[in-house]
């Protein structure tokens, strides 16, 4: 193992393996925890894309939510469906409820605020590139649960995962925005084994994983857009020895994705000052 692959392994948390029953506990305890924590939290805001990880979040969100109101706190767990208009893969959205059975639905169409947004800063002279107009989904999607959250005397709960941080394969203040994110600490693979723990669909995480954000590009899958599969990174991330050229991939991201896992900086946290 690398020098800097031992620094990413202990800095990601990911166990070399699991014990599915003792990772959920440990993951719907942080949740309550958090909860008991924070006086004005009465609901929990996730958005369901019927992905592997919001599938996974979404569960281990709604069983905490239980234990909760079961010891007398008063609190729910509200699933939003984000849609870019006609979202292709709707009816594993609807599968990823069914299976969630969260205590309230808002579905909020975010195509015609990302329309408008692109068409006004087309009009100040910025015409966004497909990638870049990928981004503006995320973020309104984002920006819209914030405000559910706020409205409901909420928090955000996000699905960032180890195998997704150590890549930065998300938008920053998008996706990567949360109060809270329950499953970082698990690798893909990992994620996986719980949701089959759970007895989820297998459909929902046997799915090739794609963010699905660019237009030119729909439905890309993750592990083209990387260059690595989740194998790979999966391996990495317990420590595992993996091909130099796999590793070399992974850790530029790493690197060049490093602003993503940090907080604004001030001009008394900067280091190079």
């Amino acid at each position: 193992m690398s020098k800097l692959q031992d620094i990413v392994v202990k800095e990601m948390k990911v166990k070399k393996q699991i014990d599915s029953e003792k990772e959920i506990n440990e993951i719907k305890h942080f949740i309550k925890s958090y909860v008991q924590s924070h006086s004005f939290i009465k609901s929990l805001v996730l958005g369901i894309s019927g992905g592997q990880d919001s599938t996974l979040t979404g569960k281990l969100v709604q069983l905490a939510v239980n234990e909760l109101r079961e010891e007398g706190r008063e609190c729910k767990f509200i699933a939003v469906k984000l849609p870019y208009g006609i979202q292709k893969d709707a009816d594993e959205v609807e599968d990823a409820l069914k299976f969630i059975e969260p205590d309230e639905i808002i579905t909020v169409n975010i195509k015609p605020a990302v329309d408008q947004s692109v068409q006004s800063l087309k009009e100040a002279g910025i015409a966004l590139t497909d990638f870049q107009r990928g981004n503006e989904k995320a973020r309104e999607r984002m920006k819209v649960q914030f405000s559910i959250a706020s409205n409901q005397s909420g928090i955000v709960v996000g699905t960032d995962h180890s195998a997704e941080n150590i890549t930065g394969f998300y938008t920053k203040y998008g996706d990567g925005a949360a109060d809270i994110a329950p499953i970082f600490g698990l690798d893909k693979r990992q994620g996986k084994q719980l949701l089959e723990y759970l007895k989820a669909p297998k459909h929902l995480y046997e799915k090739v994983p794609t963010a699905d954000l660019e237009d030119d590009k729909p439905q890309l899958p993750d592990e083209e857009a990387l260059g690595v599969t989740y194998d790979q990174i999966d391996d990495y991330l317990e420590g595992k020895e993996i091909p130099a050229e796999a590793r070399e991939t992974i850790e530029k991201h790493y690197v060049r994705n490093a602003h993503k896992r940090e907080l604004a900086y001030t001009r008394y946290t900067w280091p190079k000052n």
